[in-house]
C-alpha cells in the first residue's frame, strides 16, 4: 500500500476562535459553528485546548458535541459510570499501555464519535495516543492484511458475578436475560447460557470498515487486544495455566476458527502504537474523535489521572 500522509488532531484554543475560556466560552463557540460535524470528519480528531472546562459544567458541552449519548453496552473494558452515560475512560493499572483500538469495533454497532475529558491531569505520562486508521491499515505487512481479509471471530465467557473478567450483568448493564438475548439477536451473535449462570458469546466481524462519509477504508478490529500474545509472554503463560483458550474471558480467531498467529497480533499492536500521535492532558481539556477514522489508547502514567469518556451514535 502507498505511504499515508502524516496526520495530527486539530487543536482549538479560546484565543484562536475569539472566545473566552470555560464551559460558557466553548458552548458559545460550538453554537456559532453548526458545521462542526464536517470539521470533525475533515480533521478526524479535535482537541479543545486551554478552555479549562470545570467538571461540574461539562453537561452543556456534552449536549452539543454528543447529542445522543450512548450507554457502554457490550463494552469489555472496566469502567465506572459517573453520570448520564458518562464513564471513567478505563481502569486498567496505570503502569500499563493500552494499545490502539476503535471503541466497540468488535460489536455489530459502535459509536460514531467519542469525547474524552480531563478532570484531573496525570502527574506524568498518561497521554491518549490517537492513530489514523488509514495509516494503521497501510502500516501492516501484505501477509497480515491478506490473512485478516475474511474477518475475525470474537468469543467471550461472561461470568454470573464471580470469576475472571466482566460479568454479563456489567457488560450489558442489565440483569435481565431477555434484554441481553434481544441485544445479541439484533447483533447476529451466537450465544449460550451455561449451567453455572455464565454466558458464552461468539460473533464474526470484519477486520476493516469504510467511513460512511469519506469512504476511507480503515483497520477496524480489536484482534490484538483479545489475543493472549499481545498481553506479553508472562501474562499469556499465566492465563494458559488458569484456563484453556476456549474458557478465557475473551479470545479471538480468524472468522473460520483458525488461530491467529501471535506474531500477527503483535505486529498489529506495535504498528498501531508506532503510528500514533500522543494527546497530552491538561485539566479541563477535551478530545473529540471520529471513532471510525481514528483509534485511541493510553500511555502509562503516574499520579491521579482522571479522564472521562462519553460517546454518541
Amino acid at each position: 500500500m502507498t505511504d499515508v500522509q502524516d496526520w495530527k488532531p486539530l487543536e482549538i484554543r479560546p484565543e484562536d476562535v475569539g472566545t473566552r475560556p470555560g464551559a460558557a466560552g466553548l458552548v458559545e463557540y460550538l453554537k456559532g459553528h453548526p458545521g462542526f460535524d464536517a470539521l470533525l470528519v475533515e480533521n478526524k480528531a479535535v482537541v479543545f485546548r486551554d478552555f479549562a472546562v470545570p467538571e461540574g459544567e461539562l453537561e452543556p458541552v456534552l449536549d452539543l458535541l454528543l447529542p445522543n449519548r450512548l450507554a457502554y453496552v457490550h463494552g469489555n473494558s472496566p469502567r465506572t459510570k459517573v453520570g448520564e452515560n458518562v464513564y471513567t475512560s478505563t481502569e486498567y493499572p496505570q503502569e500499563l499501555t493500552i494499545s490502539m483500538h476503535n471503541e466497540l469495533s468488535y460489536s455489530a454497532q459502535w459509536p460514531s464519535r467519542l469525547l474524552f475529558y480531563c478532570a484531573v491531569a496525570p502527574g506524568s505520562g498518561g497521554a491518549t495516543p490517537v492513530v489514523d486508521g488509514v495509516k494503521w491499515l497501510a502500516s501492516l505487512d501484505d501477509e497480515v492484511r491478506d490473512a485478516f481479509a475474511q474477518g475475525v471471530r470474537y468469543s467471550q465467557n461472561l461470568h454470573d458475578g464471580l470469576g475472571l473478567g466482566k460479568s454479563w450483568q456489567d457488560t450489558f448493564e442489565t440483569g435481565d436475560r431477555d434484554t441481553v438475548e434481544a441485544f445479541l439477536a439484533g447483533s447476529a451473535a451466537e450465544w449460550e447460557w451455561k449451567s453455572d449462570g455464565s454466558l458464552r458469546v461468539s460473533q464474526v466481524r470484519p477486520s476493516t470498515t469504510r467511513h460512511p462519509v469519506t469512504g476511507a477504508e480503515v483497520w477496524f478490529n480489536q484482534s490484538d487486544q483479545w489475543h493472549p500474545a499481545a498481553l506479553g509472554d508472562e501474562t499469556a503463560a499465566e492465563l494458559a495455566e488458569l484456563l484453556p483458550a476456549d474458557e478465557l474471558p475473551q479470545s479471538v480467531t480468524f472468522a473460520d476458527g483458525t488461530p491467529i498467529p501471535g506474531e500477527y497480533a503483535i505486529q498489529v499492536r506495535d504498528r498501531g502504537l508506532e503510528a500514533a500521535v500522543d494527546v497530552d492532558w491538561r485539566q479541563g481539556d477535551l478530545l473529540l474523535i471520529d471513532n471510525v477514522l481514528v483509534g485511541h489508547g493510553r500511555r502509562p502514567f503516574t499520579g491521579d489521572r482522571k479522564v472521562l469518556v462519553a460517546m454518541t451514535d
